[in-house]
């Protein structure tokens, strides 16, 4: 297969974002990767998000502005809209690591037996984006892997389109938590076959709706635990606890790539 003739996808989910998402839309502009759609469902913003938009919209494929229920209806609209081979998410206020990353990620899905991929993140600060505070260094998935804790980087993650086709989109049960469920359904309960790929392919600024306040860490954290006994993955909270503290743990210790 010619690799210049997979199509990917990019959805971008926005709500008022007029301040960081002009930054995601030239990120997605300037990658190399010449087969790109990118699809922008924005929530009906009431501040300057649609012109913004609208000043910086050299790759935009298609641009939907209207009330959702959430983050992840939006993106399920998304990937509705979806015409791709490939499908994969950069929100508002991320952007790519480099001008290559969806040409990397493509050339991952020249393997027909891939179904999905994904990488590294790096949180950046709000105000200074070269100064890099956490490090979120995946690794390849092993089966219970989801129980102790682990799950990669959504912003990183891409699939086939035909595997939401079959598997199904973000369950809206899971107001915070539902990129985590749909990767478990996906890995761990269905076995589709993913790859690492080794590199940080998306910077992320602090500040995100899940890591804003305690009450959201929480409420995160209850969500798994229920997609984890939904899907019966069998966790044992201690191991599940001990986990996720390591792995926050070490990406802060992992601050330089």
């Amino acid at each position: 297969m010619i690799l210049d003739s997979l199509k990917v996808s990019i959805i971008t989910v926005c709500y008022n974002s007029a301040a960081t998402v002009a930054h995601t839309l030239r990120s997605v502009a300037g990658q190399t990767y010449p087969n790109i759609e990118h699809l922008i469902i924005d929530g009906a913003s009431k501040d300057e998000t649609l012109a913004v938009i609208e000043a910086n919209n050299h790759r935009v494929a298609r641009l939907v502005s209207e009330p959702d229920r959430g983050i992840y209806d939006a993106m399920n609209k998304g990937i509705g809209l979806a015409t791709g081979d490939i499908v994969g998410f950069i929100n508002s206020d991320d952007f790519y690591a480099s001008d290559h990353a969806i040409a990397d990620v493509a050339k991952v899905f020249e393997d027909s037996a891939t179904d999905a991929c994904y990488g590294d993140l790096q949180y950046v600060r709000q105000t200074d984006i070269g100064s890099v505070v956490r490090y979120w260094r995946s690794s390849q998935f092993v089966p219970g892997s989801f129980s102790r804790g682990w799950v990669p980087p959504h912003p990183t993650f891409f699939a086939r389109r035909s595997i939401y086709e079959r598997l199904g989109f973000f369950d809206l049960r899971f107001p915070i938590a539902a990129d985590m469920e749909l990767m478990a359904r996906f890995l761990e309960v269905h076995r589709i076959q993913a790859r690492y790929l080794p590199q940080v392919l998306v910077k992320m600024r602090l500040g995100g709706t899940t890591n804003s306040t305690w009450r959201n860490v929480l409420q995160q954290n209850r969500e798994i635990w229920e997609a984890m006994k939904m899907h019966a993955l069998n966790p044992s909270l201690p191991r599940f606890v001990v986990g996720k503290l390591l792995s926050r743990g070490g990406q802060f210790l992992a601050r330089t790539s």
